[in-house]
């Protein structure tokens, strides 16, 4: 079952793509890395027309989504567009495959991808496919001569790949925040919103790395918080809460017992909460006509309450008095260029990988747009930033 909670989520897994000109043969060595026929080959050019993902299990590295992407050589005003969407594919592969014909020198538009990777410190290797047809020798450490055809070196480069996917230590999510044995009290509001039958994914993805440090979760909804929390002999360590209760939550924990929520949480997780607490300030420079952008990573069905498209806007609209425009992108849709936007909202991210949420970071950092996310506004909108940032109080400070 796709949403089978035994699996590695998208987002947690190591992404490797492979990338190359048209009838370079990624296709064939997707297939022969991965021992599946995850990619459609032909002798046909431009067979791969959009970047193709697949989660699966690849040895020795563990759980991984493979990307197989168009040609970079791609013709034509189509052609540009799937070039374009190649290049883009960059912005959440933890590991680059750049796939080659054993024959001649690197083409203009592969010394420009590699120039790309390098420039987005992506770990890479360079596969010269067809070697059973020219030997290649005089390879380095970043290259290596395979064959999809007959086999020759896929193990080599599988577990070349493997060694440059290896992540750093796994990041906690909450559970640096408590001691063995405290408590932590989630706050999980079930409304139409929510999956039927079960809990979204950050709230299962914290329940699991608080379990990981020993401390015991009670998990609740706001109408039953008052109860949860007097019936707790000892107060909780901390409290979490859907960002969308904030409001609700914050009149009914006492100021003495911290206060975050999971959006909150996934910001620092992924690596983006002190841009996120800088550029919640910027909602209160909004000025009549300003647009405002608000990213998803999933693609949900919208609700008619919808956080992102509904929620937000109103109460940006109710707190600055001013006349805005907002828009919106989900999935993998996020524009490069930032500059028609006077602030960029972002989600918790949890449907995408560290490396895609610091790559819209720093999208809108370098553009000089304010960025910020969900959990982080509705804090301030609510006047509980600084309190919400209590766990961390190098950042309660870069509260405004």
């Amino acid at each position: 079952m796709a949403n089978d909670l035994n699996q590695t989520p998208a987002a947690e897994r190591v992404h490797i793509g492979f990338f190359g000109l048209r009838n370079a043969g990624k296709s064939s060595l997707v297939n022969a890395v991965t021992g599946q026929d995850l990619s459609i080959v032909s002798e046909i050019k431009g067979t791969t027309t959009d970047p193709v993902s697949k989660t699966m299990e690849l040895l020795p590295l563990g759980p991984v989504v493979i990307l197989d992407t168009p040609g970079l050589d791609d013709e034509g005003e189509l052609g540009a567009l799937r070039v374009k969407r190649a290049f883009a594919a960059l912005n959440r592969t933890d590991v680059a495959v750049v796939v080659t014909e054993a024959s001649g020198e690197l083409s203009r538009e592969e010394q420009e991808l590699i120039r790309r990777i390098r420039e987005k410190k992506i770990p890479y290797v360079v596969a010269y496919n067809k070697s059973d047809r020219i030997p290649r020798k005089g390879l380095d450490g970043d290259s290596i001569a395979v064959s999809a055809v007959t086999g020759e070196n896929v193990d080599a480069l599988r577990a070349r790949i493997a060694e440059l996917g290896r992540r750093e230590e796994s990041r906690p999510i909450a559970g640096d925040l408590l001691g063995c044995g405290d408590t932590a009290v989630l706050v999980t509001p079930i409304d139409e919103s929510a999956p039927k039958g079960r809990m979204i994914l950050p709230q299962v993805q914290t329940i699991r790395d608080l379990m990981d440090a020993h401390a015991a979760c009670v998990v609740t909804q706001p109408e039953e918080l008052p109860g949860v929390l007097d019936s707790l002999k000892t107060a909780p360590a901390i409290v979490i809460t859907d960002s969308q209760v904030f409001g609700k939550v914050k009149d009914l924990v006492p100021e003495t017992i911290p206060l975050t929520s999971f959006s909150i949480l996934f910001a620092r997780y992924k690596g983006v909460l002190e841009t996120a607490v800088k550029g919640a300030a910027a909602i209160d420079r909004l000025r009549d006509g300003d647009t405002v952008l608000i990213s998803e990573g999933c693609t949900h069905r919208r609700q008619c309450k919808d956080i992102g498209t509904v929620k937000l806007p109103g109460w940006i609209r109710q707190r600055t008095g001013k006349d805005l425009t907002f828009r919106f992108t989900s999935g993998t849709e996020f524009p490069e260029d930032l500059s028609p936007y006077a602030l960029v909202i972002h989600c918790g991210g949890c449907m995408l990988s560290q490396r895609e949420v610091r790559f819209r970071r720093q999208c809108a950092e370098d553009q000089g747009i304010p960025f910020t996310n969900y959990g982080t506004a509705i804090a301030y909108l609510n006047g509980i930033l600084k309190r919400s940032l209590s766990p961390f109080p190098d950042l309660e400070k870069l509260v405004e």
